[in-house]
């Protein structure tokens, strides 16, 4: 008799399979769709709200959960919950053909959209049209999506493949510096191989105030200085996040 009553077949009507073979066994987990990608994105945290049932099958379709002596010899214990984590990290999402491409498709471009709009030709600072960063993704990359990876972080392996053929790099940061006069030069000086440019600066009154351009790889570490140099007086904005020098327009 199958495991799944009527009242249980209407909640596994849009289930996802995510399947992991170890020790020569099959095990599965039955999740929601759009769910398990977003659980390894880290966007998703609720564990109940990526699997339909807090189980381990061998065979989810037919409703045959996995033995506990396999699930030891497996995974080195009984735990479900233990389990169900190691599959939904390491195992294989399974869709048909038709949903793999359509993902594949969209993903491919989501990247191509988030390198347009990060990154920009470092002679005239202005981005790339997305549609020439997807052509040379499939006809100089030759790129395949990773489905068990974030658009985002494609991309960010995508921009290091980039720079082998083309000019690109990520669009600089403008940042809004506050801090008390008296550290104003120190924290100059500090600060002067980490900063691409300054835009402006007044070091008149009780405080130091600058503008600036950095590259986002440096924020955190310009954040840690200004709180370390002015012992937790100073302070740093986002001004814009990508940033065309020429013209100081913006990319939203």
């Amino acid at each position: 008799m199958s495991l799944f009553q009527p009242v249980g077949q209407v909640r596994m009507t849009n289930v996802a399979v995510v399947r992991l073979k170890r020790k020569g066994k099959r095990f599965e987990v039955a999740c929601y769709k759009n769910k398990v990608v977003s659980w390894r994105s880290g966007s998703e945290k609720d564990l109940d709200e990526v699997i339909q049932v807090e189980n381990v099958f061998s065979n989810v379709s037919k409703g045959i959960v996995a033995n506990k002596k396999d699930l030891v010899a497996a995974f080195g214990t009984e735990d479900v919950q233990k389990v169900i984590l190691v599959i939904l990290e390491k195992g294989e999402l399974q869709v048909s053909e038709k949903e793999r491409q359509h993902h594949s498709d969209k993903t491919y471009q989501e990247i191509a959209s988030i390198i347009a709009d990060k990154c920009v030709d470092p002679k005239t600072q202005r981005p790339y049209p997305v549609t020439m960063i997807e052509r040379v993704m499939k006809e100089t990359l030759h790129y395949t999506v990773l489905p068990n990876r974030s658009a985002k972080q494609q991309a960010l392996d995508v921009v290091k493949q980039l720079k082998e053929h083309m000019e690109i790099q990520r669009a600089l940061m403008r940042i809004n510096l506050t801090a008390p006069s008296k550290s104003g030069k120190q924290l100059k000086e500090s600060m002067s191989s980490l900063v691409t440019e300054y835009e402006n600066e007044n070091f008149s009154g009780r405080f130091y105030e600058a503008t600036f351009l950095i590259d986002p790889g440096r924020f955190r570490e310009i954040d840690e200085l200004v709180k370390q140099a002015t012992k937790g007086q100073g302070s740093i904005e986002i001004v814009n996040i990508a940033v065309i020098q020429e013209g100081q327009e913006r990319l939203e």
